[in-house]
């Protein structure tokens, strides 16, 4: 017997010229109130956390928590455009942001929303910010060189493409400098560089843009801005907005280089937000769950196998301590979580040796993997050299003489300090560091009064350029000392020093 009620086949209740309009299917719920960028909803009983909201004005919400009678929600945006009993949306979907090339040379929002007055940035996908980071068997070693342009970096504790290497110390010892020295190296490297600017002055993020405007380096950077001028939420969103731009690219076979700078202010960010939540404190008024955030934004971290397009994401989270204390919770929970640390030091920073890295403190767990052939062979023992001369130093300061062999190392620690010192902004070519440190490797310097290792580490180049190009090529393109380079080497730096 027919249904008299459902009669598909009659052209009188569908018909099948006629456009049918897409079904959306939405939960609705209200906002109870809104105080200090939390906004406590009612109505949304499917949400799940990191979940994005859109409430009625406009503005866009992520979901933080929730209970039995309420969710409670990040409000991304000015929160006067929220009020009490706005209807708001969830369509059941992760916080996403949008990603692409557009966004080389821009400077972005916690949103990915333009802030440089260049108009809008077209989007090739849109990646979740909060996600879960890629498996170790999706992995490989890390071996391959990040090349910073900072020698104490390159020889001593280096950087390898997919590691995480936390930069800690005081304020004002040079922490964003190694950043931002590291990325103005990358020019010309196939590297994509992305600076997450978190509670800094504006004023601060504007010299950093001038810098990258005069070497050229926004070509290849973009740059993620949450000033202290911003929101909490807007500081505490921005480090997984920079890790979600840099793992399009990763995953799209490029190698990329994320700096936050800082954390110490990501985690003040967070506790405030935690304890507007009404979130137990814990140690120094920190939540349980500071240690997890951080984790799970550095487990984001790595270098993919071939398989999946042998892409890397590199990162250097930047730590602030007070008057040198390691041990606080913020420092100590990222130190477990890295994968080497750059320790920076007042004391040395005030004596003039800038970068002002502590060789006896920092660390590389990856070593010399990370390092070609030719940095691997003048390192060797760069460290034990240094660490001993400041040892040294420390025990014969009040004495006037010395024997011969206490003699010898302290002028090798005086060159050693020489070559090692380096201006802010003018990273160095692996060329340059292997012939610097070639030279104090085979003891020419140790004849020299510090005022020629001074001319020397000046001039050395130019001159090599001018006389001997084919050796700087060589070292260039193999990045090896072997016998054929040393012995043009060490013929054109006789040739030098009989000139000075």
């Amino acid at each position: 017997m027919d249904n008299p009620i459902i009669n598909t086949s009659s052209p009188d209740i569908i018909d099948k010229s006629e456009k049918i309009s897409q079904l959306e299917i939405k939960e609705v719920g209200y906002v109870k109130d809104v105080r200090r960028g939390i906004a406590r909803i009612s109505g949304l009983s499917s949400c799940i956390n990191s979940q994005l909201l859109h409430f009625a004005g406009g503005t866009k919400g992520i979901v933080i928590g929730f209970n039995e009678q309420e969710v409670l929600s990040l409000v991304m945006g000015d929160e006067t455009n929220v009020s009490s009993n706005e209807e708001v949306f969830s369509r059941i979907e992760p916080f996403r942001v949008p990603v692409g090339y557009g966004f080389l040379g821009r400077i972005v929002n916690a949103l990915c929303e333009p802030l440089d007055n260049k108009g809008p940035i077209k989007a090739d996908d849109f990646y979740p910010v909060f996600r879960e980071a890629t498996g170790v068997i999706d992995r490989v070693p890390v071996e391959i060189p990040l090349e910073t342009g900072i020698k104490i970096i390159d020889l001593v504790i280096p950087l390898g493409r997919g590691q995480r290497e936390l930069v800690i110390g005081d304020r004002m010892t040079g922490k964003t400098t190694l950043a931002l020295d590291t990325i103005l190296n990358q020019k010309g490297k196939d590297v994509i560089c992305i600076y997450c600017c978190i509670g800094r002055s504006q004023s601060s993020l504007l010299k950093i843009v001038q810098l990258f405007q005069e070497h050229w380096a926004l070509d290849y950077t973009i740059i993620v801005s949450a000033t202290g001028a911003d929101s909490a939420n807007s500081q505490y969103l921005s480090a997984y907005t920079a890790a979600a731009l840099g793992e399009y690219f990763m995953f799209n076979g490029k190698h990329v280089f994320v700096a936050f700078d800082d954390l110490t202010r990501h985690a003040w960010a967070y506790r405030q937000i935690a304890l507007l939540l009404e979130r137990a404190p814990g140690r120094e008024a920190y939540p349980g769950d500071i240690f997890y955030i951080h984790s799970q934004l550095m487990e984001r971290a790595g270098k993919l196998k071939p398989e999946l397009g042998d892409g890397s994401m590199t990162f250097l989270p930047i730590i602030e301590t007070i008057q040198g204390d390691f041990t606080g919770y913020i420092p100590t929970n990222l130190i477990s979580i890295t994968d080497g640390q750059i320790y920076l030091s007042t004391s040395l920073f005030y004596e003039g040796f800038k970068p002002a890295i502590d060789m006896g403190l920092s660390i590389s767990r990856v070593g010399s993997k990370a390092q070609c052939h030719a940095i691997k062979e003048v390192s060797k023992t760069l460290r034990l050299d240094y660490v001993q001369y400041r040892e040294l130093l420390k025990l014969t300061r009040l004495r006037t003489r010395y024997s011969p062999e206490v003699e010898t190392k302290l002028k090798r620690g005086q060159i050693l300090t020489v070559l090692f010192t380096q201006d802010k902004y003018n990273p160095l070519t692996i060329e340059e560091e292997t012939i610097l440190f070639y030279a104090y490797k085979i003891h020419i310097l140790d004849l020299m009064t510090i005022d020629v290792v001074l001319l020397f580490k000046t001039n050395i180049m130019n001159f090599l350029k001018q006389n001997y190009p084919e050796v700087v090529n060589k070292i260039k393109t193999t990045k090896k000392l072997v016998p054929e380079i040393t012995v043009q080497l060490d013929k054109a730096l006789m040739e030098f020093f009989k000139r000075k």
